[in-house]
């Protein structure tokens, strides 16, 4: 059986270094080829000016509907702040058990806090919500291990507090699921 193959589709500026090194994390966890691509769609018609924020559902069809034959998932990255009706923001979200996700840097920034930025804890950050995300397309569902990216992040320090790998139990369900 052939490696699955992920497209990561970026959407908006994020400089080379910092891509190739979400693409590394990915292609480690998931024993994978990564494809990076640039998508491009008009932003502005997925805005709710009401929350000054961006649809999450709806940017998450927008993924799915993009085709990427030679890919078994598919996931979309973000530099805008993301919200879904019920929350008042999210870091991603994803299809369980389907074809995409999508996930934003927006809310991993430092400087979103009041403090000094910090490009190595941003790549660090986006590391893990994507594996993250990506697991949920394999069929992975919320870990209770602290450390797990699988665990879930309601706040950034959720996010700080977990590795970027999957715990051996999640791993042990993705290897049945390939």
């Amino acid at each position: 059986m052939s490696l699955p193959n992920i497209t990561l589709v970026t959407f908006g500026f994020f400089e080379q270094d910092f891509l190739e090194n979400i693409v590394l994390a990915v292609s480690s966890e998931f024993n994978c080829t990564v494809n990076l691509r640039e998508g491009r769609i008009d932003l502005g018609e997925y805005y709710d000016p009401a929350r000054r924020q961006y649809n999450g559902n709806t940017l998450l069809k927008i993924v799915d509907s993009m085709q990427y034959p030679d890919s078994l998932k598919v996931l979309g990255i973000f530099n805008v702040d993301l919200f879904i009706p019920i929350l008042t923001f999210i870091f991603g979200q994803a299809f369980l058990n389907g074809r995409c996700g999508i996930a934003s840097v927006y809310r991993l920034s430092n400087e979103r806090y009041g403090m000094p930025k910090n490009n190595q804890l941003l790549i660090d950050r986006t590391k893990k919500e994507v594996i993250h995300e990506l697991g949920h397309t394999f069929g992975l569902i919320h870990c209770d291990n602290p450390i797990c990216v699988m665990r879930s992040s309601t706040y950034l320090e959720d996010v700080d507090q977990k590795r970027q790998n999957l715990c051996h139990n999640c791993k042990a369900k993705l290897e049945i699921i390939l």
